[in-house]
């Protein structure tokens, strides 16, 4: 079994390097465990126009790569693993991973949230190139543009209205005949000019040549297939895809306190086990952007910091 640590990190997304960065830099003994890479959504992201503070040229990777170069400088220390069990109700807290057993004072659960996907062909291939699963990050790139929105939730017709202040006109897709939004958003997004609607229609494939230029759309009651092409003066356009999130907390099932697959914390991102913090995207929160998943983590860090002082 490994050393202690004072805190132990589990995601190495900005959160979690953001809360290694003040663990590290209080003297404290940091690990992070990443299960895949470090970066989280936001090294999929090739522009960032709206963290504090960032280069001219920002991207996820530039920014992460910053990011993890501080955390690095404090010593933190780094593992690829996935945590697939843990005991949190002890003062020593143990997480059990498929390479290796961890012990720590304090665990920081920064594992993420990631946007449910179309799962269609050209998905992935378009991500950052057209796709979209954040208005708040990218909408700015798609000014005087048509965009489409997926989804017929809260959060995509809340997403379909803030994207109408740079588009120029945005088309909700949505496989039913009415959308599931709150009557009050709902009579928003169809008072709004800019906003037209597809309906009983679901997003097939997406094509392109470096960008986003057409993509099918199938009608579920007809099963007619119908290609939507960019406007030949833009040539590209952009779909923004909310058909929901998930937070990759099942692992923490029944071991914190949970609200819909999220964390529950207060202020100071403690969760209702002592010694045990979650930040970022996993935690219940209103804003999931990276300038608030780093604030999370110094919040969580500086938390940890002061449970090891009391509890010493």
């Amino acid at each position: 079994m490994s050393k202690l640590y004072d805190v132990v990190i589990i995601g190495g997304g900005p959160a979690g390097l953001s809360a290694a960065l003040y663990a590290g830099r209080a003297r404290l003994s940091t690990l992070i465990i990443e299960k895949d890479k470090e970066g989280g959504q936001i090294v999929q992201t090739a522009e960032i126009e709206n963290y504090p503070g960032g280069l001219e040229e920002e991207s996820g990777p530039t920014l992460i790569d910053r990011m993890s170069g501080q955390a690095d400088k404090f010593g933190a220390e780094k593992v690829l693993d996935t945590i697939e069990d843990m005991d949190l109700g002890g003062k020593e807290k143990i997480l059990k991973g498929k390479k290796d057993t961890y012990r720590a004072k304090t665990v920081i659960i920064a594992a993420g949230a990631s946007p449910v996907p179309i799962g269609c062909p050209g998905e992935k291939e378009f991500t950052g190139k057209g796709v979209s699963y954040c208005a708040t990050c990218d909408a700015a790139f798609f000014e005087d543009f048509e965009v489409y929105v997926v989804g017929g939730g809260d959060s995509a017709v809340e997403e379909a209205l803030y994207l109408t202040k740079f588009a120029r006109k945005v088309t909700i897709i949505h496989r039913r005949d009415a959308l599931r939004a709150a009557k009050s958003i709902q009579e928003k997004a169809f008072a709004n000019e800019k906003i037209a609607f597809m309906w009983d229609s679901v997003v097939k494939e997406l094509k392109g040549d470096g960008l986003l230029e057409s993509m099918v759309v199938e009608n579920v009651k007809t099963k007619e297939l119908t290609e939507v092409k960019a406007d030949e003066e833009d040539g590209t356009f952009g779909v923004f895809v909310f058909i929901g999130f998930k937070p990759q907390s099942a692992v923490f099932e029944g071991k914190v306190e949970m609200e819909n697959g999220y964390i529950v914390t207060d202020a100071d991102m403690k969760t209702n086990v002592e010694g045990v913090y979650a930040a970022g995207d996993i935690r219940v929160k209103s804003l999931r952007q990276v300038v608030t998943a780093a604030a999370d983590g110094a919040i969580a860090a500086v938390q940890a910091g002061k449970y090891i002082e009391e509890n010493e």
